[in-house]
């Protein structure tokens, strides 16, 4: 029942900040405007969830069309970015695409920043599944690693980053980098 009462608030605070993500600049709603990590190309156009092959998802119950999908993704960005990570689980889960790997990411994010490290481990390996060489959960899943101390697994993920990349310019491979060596705080 809580779970129930907990998914209706996150949809309603979904929907109800759609109109403020909307209001805000282009930079937000295009994934910059802060936050830990960079905005690579996943977080400019995350991209909606897959069809399941049949003729029409609209029809299908429970199916969010791509535009739903995306205006709630962004609100719920908007929540993590403001530092309301509960709310934010919240909203992400009322998406309804647990497994699509822009989601289970950023529920990961928000888990660590509540120190659910645990269950950050569990989401941001869920991303992983869903999407191996998603940029954005190596960067984070990397920083989880630092916070746990593990230095050498870290920098398995910075230079599965580089690799994806192609460089060391890219802005997760930075800031992942930064993070390792202390000199970026996030």
């Amino acid at each position: 029942m809580i779970n129930r009462i907990a998914l209706r608030i996150g949809m309603l605070t979904a929907v109800s900040l759609f109109g403020l993500v909307i209001s805000l600049s282009p930079t937000l709603a295009a994934g910059g405007g802060g936050g830990a990590g960079g905005s690579g190309p996943d977080e400019r156009y995350p991209k909606p969830p897959k069809s399941d092959g049949t003729k029409s998802d609209k029809g299908k119950s429970g199916r969010k069309s791509d535009r739903e999908f995306l205006d709630g993704y962004y609100a719920a960005r908007a929540l993590v970015l403001d530092g309301k990570y509960g709310e934010a689980i919240a909203a992400f889960h009322a998406l309804d695409e647990d497994d699509h790997p822009d989601v289970a990411n950023y529920i990961g994010y928000a888990e660590r920043k509540l120190g659910n490290y645990q269950a950050s481990k569990e989401w941001y390996e869920r991303a992983l599944a869903a999407n191996p060489n998603h940029v954005r959960t190596l960067n984070y899943y990397g920083m989880w690693h630092v916070e746990q101390g593990n230095m050498l697994k870290a920098q398995d993920f910075l230079e599965k980053i580089r690799l994806i990349c192609g460089n060391t310019a890219c802005q997760e491979y930075q800031d992942l980098e930064g993070v390792i060596k202390g000199t970026v705080s996030y």
